[in-house]
């Protein structure tokens, strides 16, 4: 993983960010209110938890969580974080959202902050602005499709097929035995966008594929792009009936009722599924576009949720010290086990049992999720939503068109 993990660049201009005028949180006591923003709802209840015991130790300070969805914080957290009447401390997106939090200045250097030294340096790189680490990220999330063993194992399913042969074939075997393949939420742009990562990332000419379609020097247009959307279009027949209308909701219910095998979104899904009464063991799988020789990559993850500190606030040093509380082995390791999702803290222990299951993917050789790469969240939609026209029914190269056109309009 660590192989696979690229500096992630802010874009240029004249903001604070772009001219080095990052500064440390200030120093103070730790009283007052914080505001901690983010969209994470399922979690609310984990950081109330933590929430108390960091109250118990400042009990001076009182502590909230500003919760949006996904879908508007990732459209709105910029306008709603800035002056810091919410998000003292906050969390960021990887990729866009993290560029644009940059460039408008929004954050503190955290580079030399206690906070920092907690994490495995190889998975920071998500909150790294040049040569100051401006965010940390908190998760570390596999954008792969869980799947359900014990279907996989009466349908004599392939759960770990080496090409994209061998993933229809997984999916023909579940299929013939009377179940849908894969429950795939296409109505739902953020979860519906994670397959994205997987059927790209080992058909492109490039490690930075997703940054140069956005720059031009790669095309919606290309063959290696309209062949991905060839493979999109071989998937409708394992997908659920009006898979491209299927909120994210429901998309987990198919998955948890053992109507489907496979749930399109990821790893981060895991609590959700099992607070929704899933009983079965789980693993997850990687949807391989190869179609010759020794694919480049086993699978795809995401280091996000990056934790930051507003240079907005009037109250740094208490959110400081929430950030340094959160970054604690043994808080992160409350967080992961309590949530189902791996953190980037170094140190934890894994008592969750689905996250020591899916804990050898850590060490495989996995892509950082590309569908991140894009800093234009315009482009990344138009991009991503031509796999979803496919399997709408448009064809590869009428999809393709339509989404470089949008390309071209915003470059």
């Amino acid at each position: 993983m660590g192989a696979a993990v690229a500096s992630c660049a802010g874009p240029g201009g004249t903001t604070a960010g772009t001219t080095g005028g990052f500064t440390a949180p200030a120093n103070g006591d730790i009283t007052g209110e914080v505001s901690f923003a983010h969209w994470r709802g399922e979690d609310k209840e984990v950081f109330d938890q933590l929430i108390k015991k960091f109250v118990s130790e400042y009990p001076e300070v009182g502590l909230t969580q500003n919760i949006s969805t996904s879908n508007d914080y990732n459209a709105q957290g910029l306008q709603k974080l800035r002056g810091a009447a919410i998000g003292d401390a906050f969390a960021s997106f990887r990729g866009s959202q993290f560029s644009n939090f940059t460039e408008a200045g929004l954050y503190t250097d955290l580079t030399t902050s206690d906070a920092a030294s907690q994490y495995e340096r190889d998975l920071l790189a998500a909150g790294r602005f040049k040569d100051l680490q401006l965010g940390l990220p908190y998760q570390v999330v596999f954008p792969m499709p869980l799947i359900n063993l014990d279907i996989f194992d009466k349908a004599g399913a392939d759960p770990a097929p080496k090409d994209w042969d061998g993933f229809l074939g997984t999916c023909e075997s579940i299929k013939t035995a009377g179940v849908t393949p894969i429950s795939w939420p296409g109505g739902d742009v953020g979860n519906g966008g994670q397959l994205f990562n997987c059927m790209i990332v080992n058909v492109a000419p490039a490690e930075d594929m997703c940054a140069q379609i956005e720059q031009g020097t790669l095309k919606c247009t290309d063959d290696w792009f309209i062949g991905m959307l060839e493979q999109y279009q071989q998937l409708i027949p394992y997908l659920q009936p009006n898979s491209t209308g299927t909120a994210v909701e429901p998309a987990q219910n198919l998955f948890t009722q053992g109507t489907a095998a496979m749930l399109a979104t990821g790893s981060y899904h895991l609590a959700a599924v099992r607070e929704l009464g899933a009983e079965f063991p789980m693993e997850l799988i990687f949807p391989n576009t190869a179609t010759s020789g020794t694919p480049k990559y086993e699978g795809v993850y995401n280091a996000t949720f990056i934790l930051g500190v507003n240079s907005g606030s009037d109250n740094q040093a208490a959110a400081m010290e929430w950030v340094n509380f959160l970054s604690k082995p043994e808080n992160a390791g409350y967080y992961a086990n309590e949530t189902a999702q791996h953190v980037a803290v170094a140190g934890v222990e894994y008592t969750n049992e689905d996250l020591q299951k899916l804990s050898p993917w850590l060490s495989r050789n996995t892509a950082l999720a590309p569908r991140f790469q894009f800093n234009n969240l315009d482009v990344r939609n138009a991009v991503e939503a031509s796999g979803t026209a496919v399997i709408a029914g448009a064809s590869p190269e009428q999809a393709a068109a339509e989404a470089q056109k949008i390309v071209d309009e915003r470059v």
